[in-house]
């Protein structure tokens, strides 16, 4: 199960979906998909939310990607609500990595 933060809205995973299937996305084209029922001004601070909390990267001209820690949360493996990867997985320079001492209890 994903471990969503407590920031996050039922559109947050809907919208980081449709990035990683398209590759980028802006606030215009997924407010026009029929996955998404919120207007663009909404889509639009969601993506600034999920870039804020690492989960997208803006690349400008409000385009945003799927960041590494945005691909692990769809594949369950971190936990946006800590920002840290879940059961030692993740970034390279190790600042994300789950602590043995937390347990399992992520976000239950």
């Amino acid at each position: 199960m994903r471990q969503s933060g407590s920031w996050m809205t039922i559109w947050d995973d809907r919208i980081l979906e449709i990035i990683r299937e398209e590759e980028s996305g802006t606030s215009t084209e997924l407010a026009k998909r029929d996955e998404i029922h919120i207007a663009q001004s909404t889509v639009s601070r969601r993506l600034q939310k999920l870039g804020e909390h690492d989960l997208l990267r803006p690349l400008g001209n409000g385009v945003y990607v799927l960041t590494d820690e945005g691909e692990a949360y769809l594949e369950e493996k971190y936990d946006a609500e800590r920002e840290r990867y879940i059961d030692g997985g993740g970034s390279s320079d190790g600042e994300n990595g789950a602590d043995a001492a937390d347990g399992p209890g992520i976000n239950s």
